[in-house]
């Protein structure tokens, strides 16, 4: 930002007693909070968020410093835990994206794991894998469980896209078979006790030594 854009240090300074004044009314919303889903504890979090997202801004364009914590915004953050206090069950809802940037390597892969596999009728000499990606996916994906696929994705030749886990909780665990048609239908933000994103998208805001990534913790 130009010089003659850049904040005075007089608006510096009141945003920083705006962040100070929406703690207070956070706080007092807390104190005469009338249940986990109450609004005006959620409007004083909103509030707060933008006051602190405000002030790094400032902070930012008029020192070029950041400040030592973020407050997710309004748009990204949960609405109010709806849940069980005392949770009995709990499902976990993960979904990772990749891009298959290596198509040779991952037919490589998966054509050996077809060719290691004693069930295999042609003793390894069958050409299971061919040219289909579609097959090697599943190849692939039948052999590793997901988080060795993720830790080794690069060998597979694929590339990392965004990635989510949501943490919801429950009073009792679904009949068996119940969801499998459906299984991501029922992913209500307002169960969610704990959720950990990671994002390129954050990396503009991380340090070389944070890891790119956010969490957010409604619990």
């Amino acid at each position: 930002m130009s010089d003659a854009a850049q904040p005075t240090a007089a608006e510096v300074r009141a945003a920083a007693e705006a962040i100070k004044a929406a703690l207070d009314r956070h706080l007092e919303a807390v104190e005469r909070r009338t249940g986990d889903d109450d609004p005006a504890v959620y409007e004083a979090f909103n509030a707060l968020a933008a006051a602190a997202e405000f002030y790094d801004e400032l902070l930012y364009d008029r020192y070029d410093e950041v400040t030592p914590f973020e407050i997710p915004g309004a748009q990204d953050s949960l609405p109010p835990y709806a849940g069980p206090e005392e949770p009995n069950a709990l499902s976990v809802l993960i979904r990772r994206d990749y891009a298959v940037v290596e198509p040779p390597r991952l037919l490589a892969q998966a054509q050996r794991i077809a060719d290691l596999d004693p069930d295999d009728p042609g003793g390894g000499s069958t050409a299971v894998v061919g040219s289909s990606v579609h097959t090697a996916l599943g190849v692939l994906f039948g052999e590793y469980e997901p988080d060795e696929i993720a830790s080794r994705h690069t060998e597979f030749g694929l590339e990392e896209g965004d990635s989510t886990l949501w943490v919801t909780a429950a009073e009792e665990l679904p009949e068996a078979g119940e969801w499998l048609g459906a299984p991501f239908d029922d992913a209500d933000p307002q169960l969610v006790v704990c959720r950990f994103d990671v994002s390129a998208v954050f990396d503009e805001d991380r340090t070389d030594e944070e890891p790119a990534g956010l969490v957010v913790d409604s619990s």
